[in-house]
């Protein structure tokens, strides 16, 4: 099964929203998708790494994780990404908007959710079991992230 190759699959679903990139951001629907996408895809990302950096391939280390909200609203500012969150936001509504700006590059076509484990993976370093290390480490791959898919969301004027 092929996820996502053909781009016009799913964008019937965010085409209102090519000419209102402020609504990306803070579209409740959108984030909902969006935070299904990001808790898969780290706690994915987090398993394939703690497998790899404990080093005992017999005995896989499968993590189910909810990302949490300062961690996603970290991610936003420092990619540099705030406009697309409503006036005044709270750390709440900066990771809806973090999550909605996922979900609409995704149902674009333009990333998979395995390219997303793999762009969060590759950027974790250093022994996440320890929870502050983990919270630095998620703030710097998903920033990395969506500095990676900026490119496919419509700018703000």
């Amino acid at each position: 099964m092929e996820e996502n190759n053909n781009k016009n699959e799913l964008t019937f679903l965010i085409s209102d929203l090519k000419d209102k990139p402020k609504l990306i951001g803070t579209d409740k629907g959108l984030a909902k998708i969006g935070d299904g996408i990001i808790n898969l895809t780290y706690s994915v990302a987090k398993s394939k790494y703690l497998t790899h950096f404990k080093s005992i391939p017999e005995s896989p280390i499968r993590e189910g994780k909810k990302v949490d909200k300062h961690i996603l609203s970290n991610a936003l500012r420092k990619a540099d990404m705030r406009q697309y969150a409503k006036t005044r936001p709270d750390s709440h509504d900066l990771a809806n908007t973090y999550e909605g700006l996922i979900a609409y590059v995704w149902l674009s076509g333009e990333i998979t959710i395995k390219q997303i484990i793999s762009i969060l993976a590759s950027q974790l370093e250093d022994d996440i079991s320890n929870y502050k290390i983990e919270r630095i480490e998620a703030i710097k791959s998903f920033t990395h992230l969506l500095k990676d898919v900026k490119k496919f969301i419509p700018r703000i004027e």
